[in-house]
């Protein structure tokens, strides 16, 4: 490829900056911006031209016209001046056709980009640009005509020199696979606008009292509206976990709202001890993202002292999120404490830890939550059961089971919803009283 002579068809045809031209030869020579590369095809041109002139060759003429004009030289318009050539005045453009001299306006868009950042924290980001697709069509149809093999497209263009100049005002770096914000700028309609990524934190948390759910409750008749049943709150229950959890990460950081995600659920009447059940805040669009775990943690368990605690907080990603969805699976231990109608006696105790150890139990959906849950049999393993009797007529067992295993009903069996159940193997009417979540055993 003669690259000197599809250049000077190119600018034959239109009219073409620095930048814009260097781009169709942009991975050709090394260590070199398209801008310069563009100085340099024109430079050589000119030289080339300007020799071909000086021998009274009438092709160095065109050329120093082709470059006076579409190639916007000052030089050849000179050069020409001086050979008493004219170059008519209307016939000099103004404006390069690919890229209508945006790439005038950089440090501006940079300008303006900056101080839309500066309401938010962020350590890394990237430019993402947006053009009109009447400009994208163009270049499509520039680079066809002249069959452009080695050509850079427009937009990665303007994102290089945008975030270049972005990373070396700002001091931050450019981030391509999880960047915490996103700067889109339209260098047409030098349109600016900031897509903030959001901000993840992990921890455990305890339930230490029962009647609290784990997340908000809407209420049934209202759906969240406000009525008469809900004392016009909206909610089935005033407080949740989530709520008195996500409150002062959401106001801390200044976002628009949260997610709330945890490794499985237990049940409003249930307690969550031990380490605690995993979860994650996700905050969305926050402005500030250097929060201060510690004092959060300890704001957090004074404002909920003796109901929530939350322990062993620190920032992780998204991906972090897939896997706790993944490990709702994962073993987790149980103690309720059962109700029979006789007392059981020490065959009783060996008979259910027997039966209950190193199985797997076939649970359809329960009835008491077929109305939000679909009507399945799922098998769940046990891994071990111990049992311990209490006077007069009730039990302590102890599961450590894979999650997911409903303990209520492996307790009473729900009328054969499944089986075995305590209920079922002692062939006694067994009731679950009170439920502890004591261990949710995941890696984190």
């Amino acid at each position: 490829m003669d690259i000197l002579k599809k250049a000077l068809e190119m600018l034959e045809k239109h009219p073409l900056c620095d930048h814009c031209l260097g781009r169709q030869f942009a991975f050709l020579g090394r260590n070199m911006e398209n801008e310069e590369r563009g100085k340099a095809i024109k430079t050589v041109l000119l030289m080339e031209a300007q020799a071909l002139a000086q021998s009274k060759n009438e092709e160095g003429i065109r050329t120093l016209k082709v470059l006076a004009t579409n190639g916007f030289s000052k030089n050849a318009e000179e050069i020409l001046h001086r050979m008493k050539r004219r170059v008519l005045r209307k016939s000099l453009q103004k404006t390069c056709f690919l890229c209508g001299n945006k790439f005038t306006l950089v440090d501006k868009l940079v300008e303006k980009a900056l101080e839309k950042l500066k309401d938010y924290e962020y350590r890394n980001f990237l430019v993402g640009v947006e053009l009109p697709v009447d400009v994208e069509e163009r270049e499509d149809e520039f680079k066809a005509k002249f069959k452009v093999e080695y050509g850079e497209n427009l937009r990665i263009e303007f994102g290089k020199l945008l975030g270049k100049k972005i990373s070396l005002y700002s001091s931050k770096t450019v981030e391509y696979q999880k960047p915490e914000v996103v700067i889109v700028i339209n260098p047409v309609t030098e349109e600016i606008r900031v897509q903030v990524n959001p901000l993840y934190v992990a921890g455990r948390y305890k339930k230490l009292v029962r009647g609290i759910p784990q997340s908000k409750w809407f209420c049934s008749s209202c759906h969240g509206k406000g009525c008469e049943k809900c004392n016009w709150t909206g909610k089935m229950y005033p407080e949740s976990v989530e709520e008195i959890i996500s409150e002062p990460f959401l106001k801390a950081a200044e976002g628009t709202k949260t997610f709330f995600h945890a490794s499985g659920r237990e049940d409003i009447d249930a307690r969550m001890l031990g380490k605690g059940r995993p979860f994650v805040i996700e905050i969305s669009q926050p402005k500030k993202r250097f929060l201060d775990l510690k004092k959060l943690e300890e704001s957090v368990n004074a404002h909920a002292a003796g109901k929530v605690e939350i322990s062993s907080l620190r920032f992780v990603d998204k991906d972090f999120v897939r896997r706790l969805k993944k490990a709702e699976s994962a073993q987790k231990e149980y103690r309720v404490f059962i109700e029979f109608e006789r007392e059981l006696t020490d065959a009783d105790i060996s008979l259910l830890e027997e039966k209950l150890t190193n199985i797997m139990v076939k649970q359809r959906t329960p009835t008491r939550v077929l109305h939000r849950r679909a009507d399945l049999t799922r098998e769940k393993h046990i891994y071990e059961v111990k049992v311990r009797r209490l006077p007069p007529k009730r039990a302590e067992m102890k599961i450590r089971c894979q999650g997911g295993l409903y303990v209520k009903e492996l307790v009473t069996g729900d009328d054969g919803r499944t089986t075995p159940s305590v209920s079922e193997i002692l062939n006694c009417k067994a009731k679950p009283i009170k439920l502890d979540v004591l261990n949710v055993i995941m890696k984190d």
